[in-house]
């Protein structure tokens, strides 16, 4: 059998090169990915992000290679894209010096345990698991907690999906209890799943279990009550789903983590008062929320309503409810174009007959004439939603038409992937050169358009 020429070292960096790129891909799929060959000493070793004056751009430098990515300049880099970067790096660099080192498969097992796409989010949280030189064998609590998620996402439980969840505290002890409780339990592993009723103890939207920062089991919290105490009246910059505000509530302060696995078998994680990262469709995404919560209230240029049209769609995600939310900047101009008179609230209905035989539903819809979006309590609104075609509304908020199937002639021009995500992506795409518009689908994903695509969560 021929055997490779390469240096050991060069043969494990060409090995890991696949899942760096892949990692890089898949992670910053809105930046332009290019590579090309370095010749220089410092490319070996450790994958080194390297500093740059550009903002737009980012760089890693490994074996031999550059890599370097590329966004917009009008959007550059957020702080979580480029911590991710690097903990993409620390992860890799360190298992290619647990490989090339002596014992280093043996010694450091834990480097090696799930899969590697978990580290990544393992290592965001906490990088020291993966320094170099690689310390002394320890495990990655966050990783723990993910493997044991991913086992509950494909099992059941009475014939229905299991929903559960952990908040691991960025203290030795629990700050709502006295300090003296100590951490005695076991810890948090798949070693607890071999006792049947365990994950009907916490169902991860009401209740969540609670270990220490060893990984150690404190207790079992309501999750709304114990943010309630720990958050000290602190608000989110950002909004979240209504399941589980109380999950990024309980992380505002502290340094506290909470996993989740959601009924829809969706794993969130939640830190800093938000949702930082899911695990949906076999793949993590980085979800970035703060920057691209901001791209969408500049876009809509009032904030109670770019908030409230938000929050609607992070609620329609987690049921799985598709929707669209549109904002005509200029409504006088825009609105004939895109919704028929039939479905327009400023147009008087036709008056029904004396016996309603001749009732339809623009005289329902006509209830919500001359109402704004902020002003509809949260489960109308989402209710409102959940039909077929938009809820269109203007810069304030007044609501222009519920209900509507907007105008969308398909261009000739139109790409493969609009015509393959269906009529709801090719209406979004329509009125999104009228103002901005937040698409749900059923998948769960929310999509940004503002004269084009912006972004994806």
């Amino acid at each position: 059998m021929p055997t490779s020429r390469l240096p050991p070292a060069s043969a494990v960096g060409v090995r890991y090169d696949g899942f760096l790129q892949r990692a890089l891909r898949r992670f910053f799929e809105r930046a332009i990915f290019e590579s090309e060959p370095v010749d220089s000493e410092a490319a070996e070793g450790r994958l080194t992000i390297e500093p740059g004056t550009d903002p737009s751009v980012m760089s890693a430098l490994w074996y031999g290679r550059r890599y370097r990515l590329r966004v917009p300049e009008g959007r550059p880099f957020t702080d979580n894209e480029r911590r991710t970067a690097r903990a993409i790096g620390a992860v890799l660099s360190a298992r290619v010096e647990a490989i090339l080192n002596p014992g280093g498969m043996i010694e450091q097992g834990d480097l090696f345990r799930g899969a590697i796409e978990d580290c990544y989010i393992g290592a965001f949280f906490d990088p020291t698991h993966y320094e170099l030189p690689v310390p002394a064998p320890m495990v990655d609590r966050v990783v723990e907690v993910i493997d044991v998620l991913r086992m509950a996402a494909l099992s059941t439980y009475e014939n229905r999906p299991i929903s559960t969840g952990v908040l691991l505290l960025g203290t030795d002890y629990d700050p709502v209890s006295p300090p003296e409780v100590a951490a005695t339990g076991p810890y948090y592993s798949q070693a607890l799943t071999s006792i049947k009723s365990f994950f009907r103890l916490a169902d991860g939207q009401h209740t969540v279990f609670l270990t220490g920062r060893d990984g150690r089991l404190l207790s079992i919290v309501d999750v709304d009550r114990w943010a309630t105490q720990v958050a000290q009246g602190a608000t989110l910059a950002v909004p979240c789903g209504a399941d589980y505000r109380a999950h990024a509530r309980a992380t505002l302060l502290g340094g506290h983590v909470a996993v989740v696995l959601s009924p829809q078998r969706e794993i969130k994680v939640f830190a800093g008062g938000e949702q930082v990262f899911a695990f949906r469709n076999a793949h993590w995404h980085l979800l970035d929320l703060s920057a691209k919560y901001q791209l969408w209230e500049r876009a809509v240029g009032d904030r109670a309503l770019a908030r409230r049209l938000f929050q609607t769609a992070l609620d329609l995600s987690d049921a799985r409810d598709g929707a669209l939310f549109v904002v005509l900047r200029r409504p006088l101009e825009s609105l004939g174009t895109l919704v028929t008179p039939s479905d327009r609230l400023d147009m008087e209905p036709v008056p029904a007959s004396g016996n309603d035989s001749g009732l339809e539903r623009r005289h329902l819809f006509h209830l919500f004439a001359g109402r704004t979006a902020t002003d509809l309590d949260e489960s109308v609104l989402a209710s409102l939603a959940t039909l077929d075609g938009a809820v269109v509304c203007d810069p304030h908020g007044q609501l222009l038409a519920v209900g509507a199937i907007l105008r969308h002639p398909v261009p000739a021009s139109a790409d493969a992937r609009v015509e393959t995500e269906g009529a709801r992506t090719t209406a979004a795409l329509a009125a999104s050169q009228a103002g901005p518009v937040l698409k749900v689908s059923e998948d769960g994903m929310i999509t940004f358009f503002d004269q084009g695509r912006v972004w994806d969560i």
